[in-house]
Order: structure tokens, then C-alpha cells, then sequence
């Protein structure tokens, strides 16, 4: 696939576009699954004023979005994390959640065991190897899907109740990481409605009901609900990436 995303934020006077291409691996590769490239143009005049790593840029907005859904939708003592994945999502999240949260242990369960190996022994910090999906799964509060999986990894019936979920992978409308039974049960947050409509097979294929988009929590017109069994499911938007790309171009001009 190759998708273009261009966005205009007139709060960061801000004109961007990137290129996203995405392979399907059938077996692992030393090249990324995901390559991005971010252009960065005068809003003035439309001439380029950067070209940014475009992957960094995606994996590091990315987990920031899932964090600021977390800080408002996780319950209120959350002490254990479960990553299901061992990607360069995987890495972002565990990152800036690390960064944010204070979590008493830390879960991963990767299908292939030998990449979540790696990614407990690479990263800052412990974080135990689980063999399964549901035992990692099993008594986490705060859950990451950041999985190539195009049929359900999570069930509902493994998840505890009042947990949050970040689900980042499966964002094409026939892919699927959350089984039904989750995505009804749930209050469903989205980045954007008419993006989980269009693109997410969770949202579509479950007939869930979205409750509302992260923007209006974060301006207040729709409730948070952290005492519910929450799931945010993230696909991604372009200005997210404009956003990122200001503040990358800016803190480079001033020298830093």
C-alpha cells in the first residue's frame, strides 16, 4: 500500500504531507513492514522547507497519542502493562509509557518468542516474557495491541474489567486484533470517526458503537469513563504527523 497524508494545521501555521508505504511480510525481513517519509512546505508559498524521517516521526506520535488516551481513560491505580506486539510500536509505547507511568511489572507476548526476548533484554528496565497472549493479558490494567494480526489476538473474556486497551495495529476494514465480545462490551473511543468506519475491521466488523473521538474527551465535551473497560482504537492522522514534523523542524532551527 501507498498512502498520502497530507494536513494543515493553522494553529502551528504548519503545511505537511507524508508517504507511507506498508509491505506485508509474509516472513521476517530486515526491511520495516512500514516506511514513512514526512515533507514539511511553507504554508506561505508551498515550497519544501524539510524532509523528516517519517517512520520516527509516525512511531513516536503514535505511542504519544495512545499515552494521552491512557492518562485519561486508564483506571485510576493501574500497576501492570501488557504489550501484545514486539514492533517499532512496540518500542515507542513502552518508551513514553515507562516515561509517563509508573507500572509495577511489565508484560509482552510476541508471536514469534524470540522478538519479545530481544525487546525485554534491549529495553530500559524489566519487563517479562510471556508465552501466551492471555498471560499477558491476564490482570493487566493498562493493555497495548501493536500486533500484524488480521484475525482477533484479544478476547473479552481474558480482559479484566475496568482495564484500558490501546489498540494500534490491524487498521485495514478486514484486519481484526479484538474479538467482539471486547469491542461491544467496551465504551470505544476512536481518533476519528470517519476513519474507524472506513478503516478499521474492529469497529466495522464488530458493529461496535463508537462513544466518541479522543479530541472531544481532551476538550471536555464527552466524558472519560475510567472506571469502565475502555478501548481507544488508533489509526492515525495526518495531522498528528504535521504537528510532530513543526516541532521536530522548529527545535532543529533553534539549534537544538
Amino acid at each position: 500500500f501507498l498512502g498520502v497524508m497530507p494536513a494543515y494545521s493553522a494553529a502551528d501555521d504548519a503545511l505537511t504531507t507524508k508517504l507511507v508505504t506498508f509491505y506485508e511480510h509474509k516472513k521476517d525481513s530486515s526491511v520495516p513492514s512500514h516506511q514513512a517519509t514526512v515533507l514539511l512546505l511553507d504554508p506561505r508559498n508551498g515550497s519544501l522547507k524539510a524532509v523528516l524521517d517519517g517512520s520516527v516521526i509516525t512511531a513516536k506520535r503514535t505511542a504519544a497519542v495512545s499515552a494521552i488516551a491512557t492518562k485519561l481513560l486508564m483506571p485510576a491505580f493501574a500497576e501492570v502493562l501488557c504489550i501484545l506486539g514486539a514492533g517499532v510500536q512496540a518500542y515507542s509505547h513502552f518508551d513514553i509509557f515507562t516515561e509517563l507511568f509508573t507500572f509495577k511489572e511489565v508484560r509482552i507476548w510476541n508471536r514469534t518468542k524470540e522478538k519479545a526476548v530481544k525487546f525485554a533484554n534491549s529495553v530500559n528496565g524489566p519487563v517479562q516474557v510471556c508465552s501466551s497472549a492471555q498471560e499477558a493479558v491476564s490482570g493487566a490494567d493498562v493493555i497495548i495491541t501493536v500486533t500484524m494480526a488480521t484475525t482477533p489476538i484479544l478476547f473479552g473474556d481474558w480482559v479484566k474489567p475496568g482495564a484500558h486497551i490501546n489498540a494500534v495495529g490491524a487498521s485495514r476494514p478486514d484486519w481484526r486484533e479484538l474479538d467482539d465480545e471486547l469491542m461491544k462490551n467496551s465504551v470505544l473511543f476512536v481518533d476519528s470517526r470517519e476513519a474507524a468506519l472506513t478503516e478499521s475491521g474492529d469497529v466495522i466488523l464488530s458493529g461496535a458503537e463508537i462513544f466518541a473521538e479522543l479530541g472531544e474527551v481532551v476538550k471536555g465535551t464527552k466524558p472519560a469513563l475510567p472506571e469502565k473497560t475502555t478501548v481507544f482504537k488508533s489509526l492515525g492522522m495526518a495531522v498528528e504527523d504535521t504537528v510532530a514534523a513543526k516541532f521536530v523542524y522548529d527545535s532543529w532551527s533553534a539549534g537544538n
